[in-house]
């Protein structure tokens, strides 16, 4: 690690009012496409590229990292306040945040919040900084033997995020499974599951799918009890800065875990193809088994939202990695990104490091000095931003279907799936309404394509032998292990989790 070379690139950084103009530009747009639901950093970057077109590369691409680093820092807002997701990747902290909002603590879930995402992205960035020249062996390690076994480890968590009830969260799960097998079979490229129609030959769009999952029953749920959001809270108060200082401090005794979910999820997000959705899941997951108290999860606990938001912005630093020196994107998010790198002359592989090794210190930089901006903005408004919380839902019920409406069909382009999420999120509500849990659903969709991928795959490279390789040894023994920590756990009467719900 080159520390005189990393911290002249950051004096030039911060000292450079050009690039800092356009980092906050960046910031603000970020925030903007974070909190409405279902835009999300991916839309924003595609609207964004034909503003960058010609400009300095350095200078473009701080930009584009600016917008996309804050995204899911914003997008936490709405999953805390309103229990609307403002993409994929923010719809764990929907689960502990929301309930804390109810809880009536949404100052205290927005501080934790704030503070975990920018501990995530300076971890996920000193991470990146630290690994640039000793990972290269790794990253060629894994293939797509690991690739599944990584996501069948992500599925494992369908339990523990099941609650009570493993039968239901299974059930919930699989069919979550079933509806990411919609689309063209991979190794025949046959139909399968689509009914003849063209739109879900590329499989059903997974921000369609959440927001039905999700923003849809809330809405409706809403609509039918006429409260407001924070409906269990005696009377709307200003958020105060000394709940949002609580969570803050929640975030300092809980550094720990903090830590190791950061490491974990950085790392993982330097595997291309399982993208930033499941990294916060899988986030959330371990966060839940390595507790002490997992009965408190889903019903308020501050663990649970430290850990989601931790995971969910420390991945943008692993991510990177391989898109800049392998031209292999980390997530489904920088592809779009390097796209606009090879646009602006940026060409990712190995010259990154030996000849633009500034260019890489500055846009590692720009992921902690955008994050760090973004939680000083949010910050300051919180107290405000918190009043959404306190709205009449006949104000905010209409927007907010609105932004989930425009976020399905501009995120695909296909005016079919207006028709998808309203039998999503009709299914949604009746699944809120009688109680099953609805993130086993998510994980199922996310995680059920990536499996399906790697082991078509990696039969046909090694047949069954690809589960004796070294690392997919490693991968089943903490697959096994976690099945059998959350039996042993249940049996012990101490998981008695409902986070779904």
């Amino acid at each position: 690690m080159d520390f005189a070379l990393a911290a002249s690139t950051l004096v030039g950084l911060l000292t450079t009012p050009y690039l800092l103009g356009l980092m906050l530009v960046g910031v603000i747009v970020g925030i903007f496409m974070g909190i409405a639901p279902g835009v999300g950093g991916k839309l924003g970057l595609v609207l964004l590229i034909p503003f960058v077109y010609g400009m300095d590369p350095l200078a473009g691409a701080v930009f584009l990292l600016s917008m996309h680093a804050v995204v899911h820092t914003a997008g936490a807002v709405t999953s805390i306040l309103i229990g609307v997701p403002g993409e994929g990747a923010t719809a764990a902290t929907v689960l502990d945040g929301y309930a804390m909002t109810k809880n009536g603590e949404p100052g205290r879930a927005l501080g934790a919040s704030f503070g975990a995402s920018l501990a995530g992205s300076i971890f996920g960035a000193l991470f990146l900084g630290a690994s640039l020249e000793i990972l290269e062996p790794v990253i060629l390690a894994f293939s797509p033997a690991e690739f599944f076994l990584l996501a069948i480890l992500g599925i494992t968590f369908i339990a523990t995020l099941s609650g009570k009830s493993v039968v239901k969260g299974l059930i919930v799960g699989c069919f979550g499974l079933m509806v990411s097998f919609v689309g063209l079979d991979p190794s025949t490229g046959s139909e399968r599951y689509t009914g003849g129609h063209l739109f879900l030959w590329d499989g059903v769009d997974v921000i369609t799918a959440i927001l039905a999952m999700f923003a849809i029953p809330e809405m409706i749920s809403l609509g039918v009890k006429g409260q407001t959001y924070a409906a269990d809270v005696l009377a709307p108060q200003k958020i105060r800065y000394s709940q949002i200082g609580q969570g803050l401090m929640d975030v300092v005794r809980h550094r720990w875990l903090v830590l190791r979910v950061s490491l974990l999820v950085a790392a993982i997000g330097i595997i291309p193809g399982l993208g930033g959705d499941a990294a916060s899941w899988l986030a959330y997951g371990h966060t839940v088994q390595s507790s002490k108290h997992p009965e408190r999860f889903g019903k308020g606990a501050v663990e649970g939202v430290i850990g989601a938001e931790t995971g969910t912005c420390a991945k943008e630093g692993g991510s990177l990695l391989p898109t800049l020196f392998f031209g292999v994107p980390g997530s489904s998010g920088m592809a779009i990104m390097l796209g606009a790198f090879l646009m602006l002359g940026l060409q990712p592989g190995s010259a990154m490091l030996t000849q633009h090794a500034d260019i890489v210190w500055s846009l590692i930089w720009s992921l902690v000095v955008a994050n760090v901006i973004c939680v000083a903005i949010l910050l300051s408004l919180a107290p405000w931003i918190g009043r959404l919380a306190y709205v009449k839902t006949s104000y905010m019920i209409p927007v907010v279907l609105l932004f989930a409406i425009l976020g399905s069909y501009l995120g695909a382009n296909a005016w079919e799936n207006l028709i998808l999420i309203i039998i999503l999120g009709s299914l949604g509500y009746l699944l809120k309404r009688h109680d099953w849990p609805r993130a086993p659903f998510v994980i199922g969709v996310i995680l059920g394509k990536v499996a399906e991928d790697s082991l078509i795959k990696a039969l046909a490279i090694w047949g069954y032998g690809f589960f004796l390789r070294p690392i997919s040894l490693i991968l089943i023994a903490m697959i096994i292990g976690s099945v059998v920590y959350y039996v042993h756990r249940q049996r012990s009467g101490r998981l008695s989790v409902a986070p779904g719900s």
